[in-house]
């Protein structure tokens, strides 16, 4: 199976023409009846081959770990990173392996992270248990940022972006939550703040590559994924876990939010805010199916209506979208993707 990706390669290798490559991708779109913008496609997996690598890299990335740990926590940490960073060297700049890239990829951030607590003296827990120091907590963030810019710059492995945006973020919370008394309340609102910074990252690279033909767009879907939760869980979480079971009101505003978050994924083409928000629509229309005596087909009714809706939504995605774009300014619409 062939990628955008690999078609833009080709092209910049002069194996294919660029009108050629634009031909066939129209050939495409139009055998499926569905713009290739709107198909949202990212790489996660080629074969059943990558599984396999995928196992044999935990098996060895675990096994270093371990053994550098019996030494001390700082070697294990170094020996998982290295690791790490050897082996993307040939299953990801060689081999170009989707899932054993993502793999690896969140190994070295991962243990370039854990590194800092390990410099400092600190179990590389304390920092969720908020018994670290600050120093440490933003050393910790630092070090994600570098981890997640050196393996971009070698290897471009699209999610590494929003793996480096999560562990900075991460980072930056932690220091806050340990050298600043009270602010635990202010979690929700911090969450939600480095929600919308993710999102806004990911449009500026979504604004680079509206035609969804390159690297870029990848970039854009995993800054999407991850800025939906960090946007739509506060949210919803406050409303519905901290004010006890749903009611009328309380649907109707979840209602409200959730259309609201499918208008903007019309507008910008991307499914991830809805995915993320269904979790809470699906919980709050069955719990209030079950207040009124509706017990053992609450959930089931409710996904039934709610599953019907995004079927009929994914069927007219196209037509919906264009008359969600015909709503917006033209200046935004030339920063959105093309209907095609």
């Amino acid at each position: 199976m062939y990628t955008d990706e690999d078609l833009s390669s080709a092209v910049a290798a002069g194996i294919l023409s660029r009108e050629t490559a634009d031909h066939f991708r129209n050939h495409v779109e139009h055998i499926r009846r569905t713009p290739a913008v709107d198909e949202e496609h990212f790489r996660l997996i080629t074969g059943f081959n990558d599984v396999f690598v995928v196992i044999a890299c935990v098996l060895l990335l675990v096994s270093v770990t371990w053994i550098g740990n019996t030494v001390s926590p700082l070697l294990g940490t170094l020996a998982l990173s290295c690791t790490a960073w050897a082996l993307a060297e040939f299953f990801t700049r060689q081999r170009r392996m989707a899932l054993p890239s993502i793999v690896l990829m969140f190994a070295f951030v991962g243990g370039a992270m854990v590194t800092v607590p390990a410099l400092f003296g600190e179990a590389p827990d304390s920092l969720l248990a908020h018994r670290g120091s600050a120093i440490t907590a933003a050393f910790v963030a630092g070090a994600a940022a570098l981890g997640a810019w050196l393996h971009w710059r070698r290897f471009k492995v699209p999610i590494t972006v929003a793996a480096g945006a999560l562990g900075v973020t991460i980072g930056l919370m932690a220091t806050t939550l340990v050298s600043v008394k009270g602010a635990r309340p202010w979690l929700p609102l911090m969450w939600v703040t480095a929600g919308v910074l993710v999102f806004l990252l990911a449009m500026r690279w979504d604004g680079q590559d509206t035609r969804r033909q390159t690297r870029r767009a990848d970039v854009a879907f995993w800054l999407h994924l991850l800025a939906a939760p960090m946007l739509v869980h506060p949210i919803f979480n406050s409303w519905i876990v901290h004010q006890g079971q749903p009611e009328t009101t309380q649907a109707v505003i979840v209602v409200a939010l959730y259309v609201g978050i499918a208008l903007v994924s019309l507008a910008i083409d991307r499914r991830a805010l809805m995915v993320s928000a269904l979790a809470y629509v699906l919980y709050t229309f069955s719990s209030l199916l079950k207040n009124h005596g509706v017990v053992s087909l609450g959930f089931a009714i409710t996904a039934l209506g709610i599953g019907s809706a995004l079927l009929l939504l994914s069927a007219f995605w196209h037509r919906s979208r264009a008359g969600v774009l015909r709503q917006l300014p033209a200046a935004w619409q030339r920063r959105l993707p093309p209907l095609g």
